[in-house]
């Protein structure tokens, strides 16, 4: 029987360059170290280490199924070694910010990084696409997903693949209450988009196709300020997709970010602005600390080995021509959003506002209300 392989995204923003603004090449090497040594110990099969803009991305192929302590204890304390080495003796900004314990508890779920595993049986051919978003909350990923697994008009595996025809199954998840639902696509369509609409409670953390529950996606659902009850930056999110045979096709997964549709992040966490598809050479936000930016990464699991183009080096899917389209379009949103300033729908809602800064002005305003 085909042994199973665990893929694990887990990242972490513990500092960056001049801001929010990008990671520095020695967090990257630091962390490259400390993983390629679990490799030659046998822990991890493979591994790449990549950014988006201020996040630090660790993704790692083992065999210990997910939630492993072992895998996470290794990412906790690359983000630590990482922190100690690099971020607070060139004083990045926000060094260990998305680090809210000083004790590991055998699972980094809750404890701020971002974490999005799968457990697979390799197929015969099992290319698979990662994602990284910068300056935004899980629920970015919503309006793709949707249209990846359940709109045949982004999508015509749906309607011509038998092997997609009967669907896929969205397990959401209300990130206040802690709950998941599953809902059944194409039959339960209409329940499913009246949740994903709420980008900020109701957020997507797996697909599942329903003719065999084989798992299609899985994304990371950490809500940062719900963690710590207060901004700590925000969420960034990570999601993993496989494609082809039975999935949607490469081309598929990605042509929804041709649409830069609007996320909430932004700016101090508090704005909406589109989200730009990049490359990895641009996922560095300057404009508004924006706008919020993607990354697609195309790899071959091959044996739980990452291949990519050259070694490990995975294709750069958005860094191509096609997407130029969706970037002009994209900073002309962004100018549009901004030319708006400080007004709503420009800056998000006030249950969003609730875990930044603003109420500590507001509660100066406090006593100088009065009845009329």
């Amino acid at each position: 029987m085909p042994q199973k392989v665990t893929i694990s995204l887990i990242k972490a923003d513990v500092g960056s360059l001049c801001g929010h603004h990008v990671v520095h090449p020695k967090q990257l090497e630091v962390a490259r170290k400390r993983l390629e040594g679990a490799k030659k110990n046998g822990l991890i099969i493979d591994y790449y280490v990549f950014n988006c803009g201020d996040d630090l991305e660790l993704l790692m192929t083992h065999t210990k199924g997910e939630g492993d302590p072992e895998i996470h204890g290794l990412a906790w304390n690359t983000f630590k070694e990482v922190t100690e080495k690099v971020s607070k003796p060139l004083k990045l900004y926000a060094a260990g910010q998305d680090l809210l314990s000083d004790t590991f508890s055998g699972n980094v779920k809750g404890m701020g990084p971002g974490v999005a595993e799968m457990e697979i049986t390799e197929r015969p051919s099992e290319p698979i696409v990662v994602f990284a978003a910068d300056k935004t909350e899980p629920g970015a990923w919503n309006y793709p997903l949707y249209k990846i697994f359940a709109s045949p008009d982004n999508t015509a595996g749906l309607v011509i693949d038998p092997s997609m025809h009967e669907g896929f199954i969205f397990r959401v998840m209300d990130v206040v209450e802690g709950k998941v639902v599953d809902l059944s696509c194409p039959e339960e369509l209409y329940s499913l988009v009246a949740l994903l609409g709420t980008t900020g409670r109701y957020v997507v953390e797996r697909v599942l196709r329903k003719v065999d529950r084989e798992i299609a996606a899985v994304a990371t659902t950490t809500r940062l300020s719900l963690i710590a009850g207060k901004y700590v930056g925000k969420d960034d999110p990570a999601l993993i997709i496989r494609a082809q045979h039975g999935f949607p096709a490469v081309g598929e997964i990605l042509a929804p970010f041709a649409y830069p549709h609007l996320v909430a992040g932004w700016m101090r966490g508090s704005h909406y602005g589109p989200l730009m598809p990049v490359s990895l050479k641009h996922a560095r936000c300057t404009f508004f600390d924006g706008p919020p930016r993607v990354v697609a990464l195309g790899f071959q699991l091959t044996n739980g080995e990452l291949i990519g183009l050259t070694g490990s080096e995975p294709a750069d899917l958005f860094d191509d021509p096609a997407f130029d389209v969706a970037r002009t379009i994209a900073m002309q949103i962004a100018d549009y959003m901004r030319r708006m300033g400080e007004f709503m729908p420009a800056r998000v809602g006030p249950e969003e506002l609730e875990y930044t800064t603003l109420p500590k002005i507001l509660v100066k305003l406090k006593d100088r209300f009065r009845h009329v």
